[in-house]
């Protein structure tokens, strides 16, 4: 059976003015997500200079780590999404998943020049991401009004990307203040991952839910409608009184709304070069010092910052479809700008905002889009079959990028991603449900949708 997106029959509506609080649940995810990017880019942004400079090992050695622990990442989340719908167990995967990110970095201060330590360590960081990913969504999903789930994932989001920006500059300024002793940084790096575990055990709520409504409503939230009015303590959760649905991991894909996301995420994934690709054209045509390469991602995570939670907030009000699909258009002109002969001080940080507004619109949009088709007691793994088909299609689409880009040359590889890109937003754009409607009862048929 399907979530409910209606309130509770009973409660009084809330004034229409009313600005309703994010709930205290998202907060504190976004909070240790803070903490925890934090932790991980401040690893992150150091670890190919490390690798490759001070270790010596080749770009292609390097290549083949870093794709290896991204595989690794996405087939973990499967396991991660169907092991937390277990007994409702999100927080104990989910806090396993961070755990072990922060016990990697550990891994990294002991490795010394090993690379098979290092191997292990980055697949470790990896692997406790792909596990963590799909329980903390869900958390995010089961502690949310249905019809604020934009607003809900766009705040985490904020907040996940502040630590982005906090992290590469606290690790910049250790190692410029230790004289480039990356050492320090994997050292402060465990500490702070390990706060976060900590403030995992101690504030994320364990088996708390949020109410669904157990009758069937003659008709719930459409996608593209404003969401109906809620009481102002729906945010609290409380036990379920549903009968949670049984299957497999794949019983999501019982809902055709729900195939036709999944494909749609793979589609647009597969037509997505990646954001180590872009920085690098950036700096293929502007010739920058190299030096300055890790402060790239720092310019499109700042103007994701700013656009998060407003856009998260217009998916709630006018639809999430829309703001997915305009997000990939977004990328399409950042793709476009890199072939254009404008100078580069427009084609910098043009290409950086729209990259920036890329995320803003899909990232958390694509999590709340996904919400009212989610199973009842499967929302992990339904979460995390989305994830894993996009991170895929992701890589088999760098991988794709790469190999054209040697055979034909940077230009030609760019033209075939743009085409690629139109492609996979036409189709989507074909296929994204525009509405729901939420059945609750155990035989109530599958959830209807207009692609017109």
């Amino acid at each position: 059976m399907y979530l409910a997106t209606t309130g509770r029959p009973d409660a009084p509506p809330a004034p229409s003015g009313l600005r309703r609080r994010v709930p205290g649940t998202v907060l504190v995810l976004g909070t240790v997500s803070l903490v925890t990017d934090v932790s991980s880019e401040m690893v992150t942004a150091v670890l190919p200079l490390y690798l490759v400079l001070g270790l010596g090992l080749s770009p292609l050695q390097f290549g083949l780590l870093d794709g290896l622990s991204n595989g690794a990442t996405a087939l973990v989340r499967l396991l991660g999404g169907a092991t937390a719908d277990r007994g409702g167990r999100h927080k104990t995967v989910g806090g396993t998943g961070y755990a072990l990110s922060a016990l990697s970095r550990l891994g990294l201060l002991l490795a010394g020049g090993s690379t098979g330590w290092l191997a292990g360590a980055i697949a470790a960081d990896r692997l406790g991401k792909g596990v963590r990913t799909a329980p903390r969504d869900a958390l995010i999903t089961l502690h949310s009004p249905p019809g604020e789930l934009g607003r809900a994932f766009g705040t985490h989001r904020a907040m996940d990307t502040t630590g982005a920006l906090l992290g590469p500059l606290a690790a910049f300024a250790l190692l410029w203040a230790t004289a480039d002793a990356y050492d320090a940084v994997f050292a402060v790096s465990f500490c702070v991952g390990t706060f976060g575990v900590v403030l995992w055990l101690l504030l994320v709520p364990g088996h708390a839910r949020v109410k669904r409504a157990t009758a069937r409503p003659p008709r719930a939230l459409a996608d593209h409608a404003r969401p109906s009015r809620a009481p102002a303590d729906r945010t609290r959760p409380v036990a379920s009184t549903a009968p949670r649905a049984r299957g497999g991991l794949f019983l999501a894909l019982r809902s055709p709304g729900y195939r036709r996301i999944v494909l749609c995420a793979g589609l647009l994934g597969a037509a997505t070069i990646g954001d180590s690709f872009v920085y690098l054209l950036l700096q293929r045509r502007l010739d920058f010092d190299a030096t300055w390469f890790p402060f790239l991602p720092l310019g499109a995570a700042a103007v994701f910052l700013l656009l998060a939670v407003p856009a998260g907030r217009l998916a709630d009000r006018l639809g999430r479809r829309g703001p997915l699909l305009y997000g990939h258009g977004a990328l399409f002109l950042a793709y476009g700008l890199l072939l254009t002969p404008l100078p580069g001080p427009v084609v910098l940080p043009s290409v950086l905002a729209l990259l920036g507004m890329f995320y803003a619109a899909t990232d958390g949009v694509l999590m709340a889009l996904i919400g009212p088709f989610l199973t009842e007691g499967r929302q992990a793994s339904g979460l995390a079959l989305v994830q894993t088909a996009q991170a895929l299609a992701r890589l088999g689409a760098a991988v794709a990028f790469g190999a054209v880009w040697t055979a034909t040359g940077p230009e030609t590889a760019l033209v075939a991603a743009l085409a690629a890109l139109a492609a996979a937003v036409g189709c989507s754009a074909r296929l994204l449900p525009r509405g729901t409607t939420t059945p609750s009862g155990p035989t109530a048929p599958e959830p209807s949708e207009r692609t017109d």
